[in-house]
């Protein structure tokens, strides 16, 4: 017997009503999928990151969610989001597995057709790092033709980073004053606020709201740094040594990125416990 939806109450018309398609928008979403050349994989190529690029939209929502909350003191929800960035990154990981299918042959296939795009030039995975506190000024002008994106990361750098709201909380709690965060250069580790979370490492108990909040950064940047590790090995294995379609050395540019910090007192302060 063939079963008819209908019979258990679900709505089969939607001439006048908004449907799933409608609502996700999904004609000009799924259209904006458009290979350039014949080649098979350059459609593998475009989804994986157009869907790392929807991810990337997540992750901001959430850290800039996340960083509000923390600015109020308002922790449990910074805990959630960061939690859920962590794992956003998790998805991101997993999406090289699937690109990892494509061999050198298959992407040499199309990769003229890209012409100097690449993902050395996304505004979202540079905002993420601004917001993180990796604030590397000299990446603003790739986005100078776009008025608009410029505007925003500008905008990105007159505010704190989330890691630099969760140093002054540090200091707030300890009683003591934490050394400026600089708003427009990429953060350097700092004795002074690595032996301020020692204090907070030390006697988690007393401290923990903040040992809770260390350990979800931690979290975050490791999940971000399987990330980057995973596109070096992907870039690798598809096309060696050359060049990156943007103009950077490839994988030795991305391999110098693996040494990139984003919490490093929170890392060093592991070799003082």
């Amino acid at each position: 017997m063939t079963e008819n939806p209908e019979d258990d109450g679900a709505r089969m018309s939607f001439a006048d009503a908004m449907n799933y398609g409608d609502y996700l928008a999904l004609d000009p979403f799924l259209g904006a999928a458009r290979p350039l050349s014949n080649a098979h994989d350059e459609m593998l190529f475009i989804i994986q990151h157009q869907t790392s690029e929807l991810w990337m939209r997540l992750a901001l929502h959430a850290l800039d969610a996340a960083r509000r909350a923390l600015q109020d003191g308002d922790f449990p929800p910074v805990f959630k989001m960061l939690t859920r960035v962590a794992r956003i990154f998790e998805q991101l990981n997993g999406a090289w597995d699937v690109l990892r299918t494509m061999t050198p042959s298959e992407y040499t296939a199309f990769r003229e057709d890209l012409g100097q795009s690449s993902g050395f030039q996304s505004h979202q995975y540079r905002l993420i790092e601004f917001i993180l506190g990796n604030r590397n000024i000299a990446m603003m002008q790739v986005h100078e033709h776009r008025k608009d994106l410029h505007t925003m990361l500008a905008a990105e750098l007159t505010r704190p980073s989330l890691y630099a709201v969760a140093v002054s909380h540090l200091g707030e709690v300890l009683g003591q004053s934490m050394p400026e965060i600089v708003l427009d250069k990429p953060h350097q580790a700092d004795q002074e606020i690595e032996d301020a979370w020692a204090q907070i490492y030390r006697d988690p108990k007393t401290y923990w709201t903040l040992y809770e909040l260390a350990e979800k950064l931690v979290d975050l940047e490791d999940y971000f740094r399987r990330w980057r590790f995973n596109h070096v090995t992907t870039v690798e294995r598809i096309i060696g040594f050359k060049r990156g379609t943007g103009g950077t050395s490839g994988v030795r540019y991305l391999r110098r990125m693996l040494e990139t910090e984003l919490f490093p007192e929170l890392w060093n302060v592991r070799g003082q416990l």
